[in-house]
């Protein structure tokens, strides 16, 4: 007579468990579902960035001297990169920083869901709305300001590489500051503050040809400044090339710059994330 073996309960609990992956996929549906329930969330998210494209298109539509453009183009590239951060950065900073005064992250972190899955489902989330995001700006710019979208493959990669560094930057980077709030009322202003002022020095509101040169440099430490430049550089003519500090697009800088971000993002997520807030200790 044989016998055959039977595993442990716990064994076999394992062996049942989905993957890290797999869960991050069902936790990044959730999410998405759970955005698109809240109407005015949505509607803030996608308008926002379109509204002020539309205002500063309209107030700066003079020709740029010497580059071949308006200067109501140069804010459809500027925008969408601003968009980028906005649907990463602030979002992820904002909600984690709630969900942890909420205790949702130390009921989560609780349950036997792999500690990745739940980023996981964050950079689901921030993919999705930050690619309709983009998608709606490029509309708008192509239909109403005269933007040429990519005719050869080689931009069309350039605004990949663009995209996916530099929302991968800025989710870690909305993950990493959303520590930094005490509490989840104090979240917006702790992260939108510093949001706000970025956009200022790394070109989205102010042609880089008008912004003081240390407020640039001070600009080009952090990923809004080079995604601004390297989106310029894909939806610009050559001729705009003379607006830049360098005279250039730097394409391969931008792409050293952002892939160092995601790094550097990675790192300060790993030391500084937190499950509980503060008060719980």
């Amino acid at each position: 007579m044989t016998t055959t073996a039977v595993r442990p309960p716990e064994e076999a609990l394992t062996a049942r468990l989905p993957g890290a992956w797999s869960v991050g996929l069902s936790r990044g549906a959730l999410e998405i579902k759970q955005f698109f329930r809240m109407r005015e969330q949505v509607v803030f998210t996608f308008a926002f960035p379109v509204v002020f494209l539309f205002l500063f298109a309209s107030i700066f539509s003079d020709a740029v001297e010497g580059a071949g453009i308006s200067a109501s183009q140069l804010y459809v590239p500027a925008m969408t990169a601003a968009g980028i951060m906005s649907t990463s950065f602030q979002s992820l900073g904002v909600s984690i920083a709630v969900e942890r005064d909420e205790r949702v992250l130390r009921r989560l972190r609780g349950t036997p869901m792999p500690p990745a899955s739940y980023f996981l489902g964050k950079i689901w989330l921030v993919f999705v709305t930050g690619l309709l995001e983009t998608a709606i700006l490029l509309l708008v710019g192509t239909t109403l300001y005269d933007v040429d979208l990519p005719t050869s493959a080689g931009r069309w990669f350039d605004l990949a590489w663009i995209f996916v560094l530099g929302l991968t930057a800025c989710a870690l980077l909305g993950i990493a500051i959303s520590s930094v709030p005490r509490s989840g009322k104090s979240a917006t202003s702790v992260v939108v503050l510093p949001f706000l002022v970025l956009q200022f020095i790394s070109g989205v509101y102010i042609a880089v040809d008008t912004i003081p040169e240390w407020m640039l440099n001070i600009g080009a430490l952090f990923p809004l400044k080079w995604m601004c430049q390297g989106l310029r550089g894909v939806f610009l003519p050559e001729s705009a090339r003379v607006l830049e500090q360098t005279g250039d697009w730097e394409l391969g800088r931008v792409a050293l710059v952002l892939a160092a971000w995601c790094v550097g993002g990675l790192v300060l997520c790993l030391l500084t994330f937190r499950w509980k807030s503060r008060r719980d200790g």
